[in-house]
Formats: C-alpha cells, sequence, structure tokens
C-alpha cells in the first residue's frame, strides 16, 4: 500500500499545527520544514479547512492554526479523507476496471478486509499520539526550534518503540 503525496502532506501539516498549537503559522513555514511544494500544499490546507481540521485567516498576520484540539483529530479520518478518491486497485474503480477476473476472483474481499484493518488501526491513532512528547517531531517543526530542557534523546527513542 502506498499513500498519496496528498495524505502524506495532511498529515504534515496537522503535525506542524499541533506542535505549534495556539498560534497562527503560515503555509509558507510549513512548505519549508515539510519539503513541500507551497502550491500542493495550498490544496491540501484547503481540504483540510473544508473538513473543519484547521481554520484559515486571511490578511497580514493571516495563516492556519489547527480547527479541532489534537485528541480529537483521527488520523484514520484524515487518511479516509485524502485516500477516498484513489482505488486501491483496478478493481476498486468503477468506471475504469477492465479486469476479466472480476466476477470469479477472491482477492477482492481479501483485499478489501486487509484495507479495512489499515484503517481500523489508524482510527485509533489521534493527532496527539503523534505529536505529544515526540521531542525529536518538535525540535524540527517548532516556529522556535529549542530542544526542551525535558527532552533527551533517550525521551524521544522510547516514544518510537512504543
Amino acid at each position: 500500500m502506498r499513500l498519496t503525496t496528498r495524505t502524506n502532506l495532511a498529515t504534515r501539516v496537522l503535525m506542524y499545527c499541533a506542535v505549534n498549537d495556539g498560534q497562527v503559522v503560515r503555509s509558507s513555514d510549513i512548505a519549508k520544514a515539510c519539503n513541500a511544494s507551497g502550491n500542493h500544499l495550498g490544496h491540501v490546507i484547503h481540504q483540510l479547512r473544508q473538513h473543519g481540521f484547521v481554520e484559515t485567516l486571511r490578511g497580514r498576520a493571516g495563516g492556519l492554526q489547527l480547527g479541532l484540539r489534537p485528541g480529537d483529530i483521527s488520523i484514520g479520518k484524515v487518511f479516509r479523507i485524502f485516500e477516498s478518491g484513489v482505488p486501491f486497485a483496478e478493481c476498486f474503480a468503477r468506471d475504469q476496471n477492465t479486469c476479466p477476473l472480476i466476477s470469479e476472483c477472491r482477492l477482492r474481499g481479501f483485499i478489501i478486509r486487509a484495507v479495512e484493518a489499515f484503517y481500523h488501526e489508524l482510527d485509533m491513532v489521534t493527532l496527539d499520539d503523534l505529536v505529544a512528547g515526540n521531542c525529536g517531531l518538535e525540535t524540527i517543526l517548532k516556529l522556535a526550534p529549542e530542544r526542551p530542557a525535558a527532552c533527551s534523546d533517550k525521551n524521544s527513542a522510547s516514544a518510537i518503540n512504543a
């Protein structure tokens, strides 16, 4: 399974906003920190705003910030939104399906169950799970990067193994 660039960018935007929670951040700062195209990022931010994950503010001091608390943002829901238009395999695409095996193939049912298991696991993960206590991520994405004194390399490594 491979995620689309938009899903990847959506997760990066949300993590950036969560690390800088309570602050209005600029999309150009996110693009720079996340190695992303500003144009592509703009489309992702627009879609995140449409679903209430972020709020955008116009004007000179404009930018974006989380629209929900990090603990209320399900990563599974974000993935479903951004991956919904991309069929997993040809047989999942109603209009473009030319597979001659569709009427007898049993693989499709197994794939459906596997994809649902994938989303089920991600439904149990929140944005807060990704950022809370993640000192390394905070150092990378914080607007004013300074490794918190309470964080040590040992704390960052232990979160990975959780």
